[in-house]
């Protein structure tokens, strides 16, 4: 299915992330509804390099554009004609620069998948946590209970005071009377008095059960505010931390803001309830009045409480993020990013009345060397309900950036500590003021510690620290984490690894392929679980050859080339020269696996198994040299699989993959994704079929025996040149890419 027919079928959710995507300038929405098939044809990413095709795309979208004007003159619909002639006027700034819109379309299109991935994601979320959310809904239920018992004991307490002041009604009526009677009866005037005495004891009772009541209701609000915000919150805030870095974890707002809305709405209750004693007290008091003694302590808790919970409900519910960055919080000098502030304690009178103001710490830390920044663009935004699907009260910020400041001289007190760029960690601050009811307190919320780079190429190295921070440091706040960073445990750190191919690729790493990169980081381990990797061993600018630059390098190759036999679960992947030899060993001829370069960066080659020439039926595994990007950007992995051919000694081309381990038949496997367009498509090529494939010569290839390694124990050749050696890896011999002729018939086509 098309990738805007698939967008169109999404939940509501998801069409607010996409209507929020075409609110940006570049691509319209309606261009890309009226053009959806073109535009999905086109190779947008190669004409962002190349100005022939671009200019050669570029007009042919002015000239659908044109098309499309036609129809809408023919079915008389006036504003799509007007429409569409501004739209084709607002491309022409395009016309020196076409690679410049190649690239803008391309951007979309790349958005438009992390929609679809993300919602994707979100399916298999639903799938995988069935057991959490049962624990999760259990504890809901509990907080839904006691928010229910909050607000009975307001409506209890409503109609408590509403009878207390009818019982002081009643006694100031029968007073007043008694005063204008003038009765002269002295036994008729004790028996008064002690009528008045006794219903003023009744009222001073009625005054001290409703203290009492004022005061476990108070009690129950702290219980549930120490949940929402010391729990409920820490929680929220802690999924949030894993879902930057790739966790499906579920990070809504909604539930926490009914919960935040339902207390907030209750304490301010209380406070209108204390108001309406304050004004029976004025009209009555007496000697020991409880309402006097206990009104000012009240008082001073119900707000207490109020503060306490309207701090904590200032959050910044989307990290701060650009839009063509590696993932949230790597942020770049001069670029724009965006980030989202949500208030969650919801009421309508404070829509649009509320103004929140960006910052960046002006507390740096006192570190030799640590930069400091000014936040450019719209820095002031309303909280308000328009922006939010749900009706939330948020301040979208679209159009920020930075800009670092002039340095400064050291000073005293600055510490010699050394932290490279993408060591230091940031926080950027938000300020408003709740003001509702004669009830005022100034909120602050903060982004979790962004990196900011002033180049493109810090972006993987900006990353792995964010990736590492937010793994293990419990303190949002910690802009010294890598002063002193910790190690990370293998179980987390596996479990990291995981994250970052289930939200790039929807499928994460299975267990024996996350005990595959254990062996690897710590050899052969009885228990993987006590095992640490250090930062250093895992990411350090400047370090060719660290463990991240390789997984990433394999990372990216699989979500630009190998997305979907991946999902698929075609690939082993993560696979040691001595487990491929203990898998294959004893398989038929042809079984190979595919597997993931251990020295080559993004590169990926796979082994079979083969008979010996000589007669002996001893098995030998062959290899062939890793497939990069500049392969596979030529033919799609699953055609080089299809079509790969080996020339024998009598240079007779044979293909001597069969089957995917561990017994599928190569083309049920990866069938799906053949196709069979040939030069006949191409305009240019109207006689000779044509057809891309890779074709090594016998001897260039690696033959080794699976008996000459210890399978027992799984290990065969020490790590060699790089992080890890791969003797077939490094052959001199290069690849040969040929092209093969199949002979057309053509009646057109000359006898010679």
């Amino acid at each position: 299915m098309a990738q805007w027919d698939r967008l169109r079928q999404l939940s509501a959710t998801y069409w607010q992330q996409l209507h929020e995507l075409y609110d940006r300038d570049g691509l319209p929405m309606d261009v890309r509804h009226y053009l959806s098939a073109w535009i999905e044809k086109q190779e947008w990413e190669r004409a962002a390099r190349d100005y022939g095709l671009a200019m050669v795309l570029y007009q042919v979208l002015l000239e659908n554009l044109d098309i499309q004007h036609s129809r809408f003159v023919q079915e008389e619909s006036f504003l799509q004609q007007h429409n569409i002639r501004r739209y084709k006027q607002s491309f022409q700034r395009y016309q020196d620069e076409p690679c410049a819109l190649a690239s803008t379309i391309q951007w979309f299109l790349e958005k438009e998948k992390e929609i679809l991935n993300s919602a994707e994601l979100s399916e298999q979320v639903q799938l995988l946590q069935v057991e959490q959310e049962a624990m999760e809904t259990t504890c809901q239920q509990e907080l839904e209970r006691k928010m229910a018992g909050l607000r009975n004991d307001v409506q209890c307490l409503e109609h408590a005071i509403i009878c207390l002041e009818e019982q002081q009604d009643e006694f100031d009526f029968k007073y007043q009377t008694h005063k204008m009677e003038a009765v002269t009866d002295e036994a008729q005037k004790n028996e008064r008095i002690k009528m008045f005495q006794s219903l003023v004891n009744k009222l001073n009772e009625y005054r001290k059960s409703t203290l009492a009541d004022l005061n476990k209701l108070l009690d129950r609000a702290e219980d549930l505010i120490n949940l929402l915000v010391r729990k409920e919150l820490v929680d929220w805030q802690r999924r949030q931390q894993k879902s930057c870095i790739g966790a499906p974890d579920n990070v809504c707002l909604d539930q926490l803001e009914k919960w935040f809305t339902c207390v907030a709405m209750c304490l301010f209750q209380v406070r209108e309830f204390l108001n309406k004693l304050d004004e029976l007290m004025g009209k009555m008091s007496y000697e020991n009045d409880p309402i006097k003694a206990q009104k000012p302590a009240l008082n001073k808790r119900t707000d207490a409480l109020l503060k306490d919970l309207l701090k904590s409900s200032f959050v910044v519910e989307t990290q701060p993020s650009m839009p063509q960055g590696k993932g949230p919080l790597v942020l770049r000098t001069n670029v724009q990013f965006s980030v989202k502030t949500r208030l969650l304690v919801k009421f309508a009178e404070l829509n649009h009345s509320m103004k929140v103001n960006v910052s960046m710490s002006r507390e740096a830390p006192q570190i030799k060397g640590y930069r400091r920044f000014n936040v450019l663009g719209t820095a002031t935004k309303d909280l308000n309900m328009a922006e939010s699907l749900s009706g939330g009260m948020v301040a979208d910020f679209r159009h920020l950036s930075l800009r670092e400041q002039k340095s400064g001289g050291g000073g005293k007190g600055i510490s010699e500590i050394s932290l490279s760029v993408t060591e230091e960690l940031h926080i950027i601050y938000f300020n408003t003021v709740f003001d509702l009811k004669g009830f005022s307190v100034e909120l602050q919320a903060s982004s979790l510690p962004v990196v900011i780079i002033s180049n493109s190429s810090q972006q993987q190295s900006a990353w792995a620290s964010i990736l590492w921070f937010n793994m293990l440091s419990l303190d949002p706040k910690d802009v010294m984490f890598f002063a002193t960073v910790p190690a990370a445990p293998w179980p987390q750190f596996g479990e990291m690894l995981s994250w970052q191919f289930l939200s790039a690729t929807k499928r994460g790493l299975d267990d024996d392929q996350r005990k595959m990169i254990a062996h690897k980081l710590f050899g052969k381990q009885q228990n993987y679980d006590i095992c640490q990797v250090t930062w250093s061993k895992f990411s350090k600018e400047n370090g060719p050859d660290t463990f991240w630059v390789w997984f990433d390098g394999i990372l990216a190759m699989v979500k630009s080339y190998l997305e979907n036999i991946w999902r698929e679960g075609l690939i082993m992947g993560f696979v040691s020269r001595g487990k491929e030899k203990l898998l294959l060993k004893k398989k038929k001829r042809g079984t190979f696996l595919l597997r993931f370069s251990e020295s080559v960066v993004g590169g990926i080659t796979f082994s079979w198994v083969e008979m010996d020439s000589t007669g002996s039926s001893e098995p030998y595994i062959k290899t062939v040299q890793p497939f990069t990007k500049t392969d596979l950007c030529q033919i799609p992995f699953h055609e080089i699989i299809r079509n790969f051919q080996i020339l024998e000694a009598e240079n007779i081309p044979e293909n001597p993959l069969l089957f995917l381990y561990p017994d599928t038949p190569k083309d049920e496997a990866f069938g799906k994704w053949y196709t069979d367009k040939t030069g006949a498509d191409n305009p240019y090529m109207k006689y000779i079929k044509t057809k891309l494939m890779f074709v090594s010569k016998e001897n260039s290839l690696e033959a080794r025996s699976p008996m000459s390694c210890d399978m027992t124990q799984g290990d065969c050749l020490e790590p060699m040149n790089g992080l890890y050696g791969e003797a077939a890896e490094q052959e001199d011999e290069p690849r040969l890419l040929q092209s093969q002729l199949e002979t057309f018939q053509d009646p057109m086509l000359s006898s010679s």
